[in-house]
């Protein structure tokens, strides 16, 4: 697998062979001592022109396609952007430790927390080792001890979402994937403390909704979250996983979709390109809305908190008939 160094995405073709021209015209106007300037500048603007248009209306499938960039900025990247003094913690205390899922403290600025996330690799022997982001029963049941352990000293909970679903291997079902999924929906939707939950890439299926149980979740621009691939949606539907952007339209899983649907509660925009082009800024962004979600409801009553996290869900997929 590539680490994305010279990954482009179909729809950015023309931008990045106007960047290529742009860049060999500077390389030859410094070697020839020639002032280009005008012209460059002429082109910059061009390309800055054909980025925003580019950018401004994507398709749902489109913005599927940069969540899952192979440089889009993993959760590690945002622990070390975001967050202060992080340890991390190992193990579910009943199998062994899940790579593909990382959790432990940190503060985010002066507010002790529990975060967790799951975690991709940048290259093939890093994909191998957290299983391409994708954990087994046990890294659900860590999260679920990691998140115990944060009611009993009263921390926040934080969590990034970038899976395309848990694990479903042989050995993920013989350890109980299903069992451990559910448990974690159960003990989030009943956790006396709060919770804020980022979608920062890909939101899949039950991978994603066990660790997405919140008082508030948050949406990166570009991420999706969906009940099921676009190609699985596809591959069911209509025998034809090629019609995954077809799927990607229906199915409604774009921030902007789930925002009207009062599924999510804020879109965080991204850097014009998608987070991988800025991830400093992208990390200031999220860092920000954390905050202030976080200092809305920390200071609530804890029935109160529980009541209003129930309510939020039984409110997702109502409907009127007429």
């Amino acid at each position: 697998m590539s680490n994305g160094s010279n990954y482009n995405l179909d729809f950015e073709r023309p931008l990045k062979e106007l960047e290529k021209r742009i860049e060999e015209i500077k390389l030859f106007a410094e070697e020839k001592k020639i002032d280009m300037s005008e012209e460059i500048a002429r082109m910059e603007e061009k390309a800055h022109s054909l980025k925003t248009e580019i950018y401004k209306k994507l398709t749902p499938w489109q913005k599927v396609q940069i969540a899952r960039h192979p440089k889009r900025p993993t959760f590690l990247e945002y622990i070390n952007l975001i967050f202060d003094g992080f340890i991390e913690l190992h193990g579910d205390r009943l199998y062994r430790d899940d790579p593909a899922l990382v959790g432990g403290l940190a503060y985010l600025e002066e507010i002790p927390v529990t975060i967790l996330g799951q975690q991709k690799g940048r290259d093939t022997k890093e994909n191998i080792f957290r299983n391409f982001g994708m954990p087994h029963p046990e890294g659900y049941r860590k999260a679920i001890r990691l998140m115990k352990q944060a009611e009993k000293f009263g921390r926040p909970v934080i969590t990034f979402v970038d899976v395309a679903g848990a694990f479903p291997g042989k050995e993920a079902e013989e350890r109980g994937q299903g069992e451990a999924v559910a448990r974690a929906i159960m003990e989030m939707a009943g956790l006396r403390t709060p919770i804020v939950v980022v979608i920062t890439g890909e939101g899949g299926s039950g991978g994603a909704l066990a660790v997405g149980v919140g008082d508030r979740l948050l949406m990166l621009e570009n991420a999706y979250y969906s009940v099921i691939s676009p190609e699985g949606c596809a591959s069911i539907l209509w025998k034809d996983a090629s019609k995954a952007p077809q799927a990607a339209e229906v199915l409604r899983i774009t921030a902007d979709d789930l925002i009207d649907l009062q599924v999510v509660d804020e879109l965080i925009p991204e850097p014009l390109g998608g987070a991988h082009t800025d991830p400093e800024e992208m990390a200031i962004r999220i860092k920000t809305h954390l905050l202030k979600n976080l200092k809305a409801i920390i200071d609530l009553d804890f029935d109160h908190l529980l009541a209003q996290r129930y309510e939020k869900f039984r409110r997702i997929g109502r409907y009127l008939e007429e």
